[in-house]
């Protein structure tokens, strides 16, 4: 999966002008109840302006809030002019580069703004991918890491007829066993299920009904 594929794309996004007055950067922040704004120069990206960072400027202004807010132009201190995506990323990337900022921007070619990617759809689609929104049964097992584990686990939920909501795999190292985390939908095969998969080498070491 790429960064493009989970991008909110410019025409759905809230932007703004960077000659625009923070009073009015401001108010478009509370008025969607969103963290940062793309601001723009025409149709090219000039940086993000987040809630966090107007407050941290006018505290370090030591001027009045009107005068701050009505007084300094939004491209004073938007930031971030250097650090956004091209789209093309692979979207596990985006984790770490959203870790301390709420949002990025997505840019074409000279700069022109495509859109934006946020923490929060990120985060939404690790949650996909643990099948946190669908309630099931989690499994937690250990195997051996050799050729064709993930085959034969595929082989034995195939077998029982189990409809897989997700599958994720840790330790993609040189260790020895690997541990993998199944979510699956209940249905009445689980006991013998799971009786196959420790006869087949699985170590189960939870299961989780949710």
């Amino acid at each position: 999966m790429f960064v493009k594929s989970i991008m909110i794309p410019k025409h759905t996004c809230y932007t703004i002008g960077q000659d625009a007055p923070l009073k009015e950067a401001l108010a478009l922040l509370e008025d969607h109840q969103i963290d940062g704004l793309p601001v723009l120069d025409g149709e090219q990206y000039a940086g993000i302006i987040t809630r966090y960072g107007i407050y941290e400027n006018f505290f370090l202004s030591g001027n009045s809030k009107e005068g701050f807010l009505e007084g300094t132009l939004v491209k004073d201190i938007a930031t971030h002019q250097e650090q956004y995506l091209k789209g093309n990323e692979i979207f596990e990337k985006t984790l770490l580069d959203l870790k301390d900022f709420p949002l990025l921007a997505v840019l074409g070619d000279n700069r022109k703004f495509l859109g934006i990617v946020t923490r929060f759809d990120v985060l939404a689609q690790f949650q996909s991918a643990f099948g946190t929104n669908k309630s099931g049964v989690r499994i937690a097992f250990t195997s051996v890491e050799a050729e064709g584990r993930i085959a034969r686990l595929a082989e034995i939920a195939h077998y029982f007829h189990e409809h897989i909501i997700s599958l994720v795999t840790f330790d993609e190292t040189d260790k020895l066993v690997r541990r993998i985390v199944m979510k699956v939908e209940k249905n009445n095969n689980m006991d013998k299920f799971i009786s196959r998969l420790e006869k087949s080498g699985f170590r189960v070491l939870d299961i989780t009904e949710d």
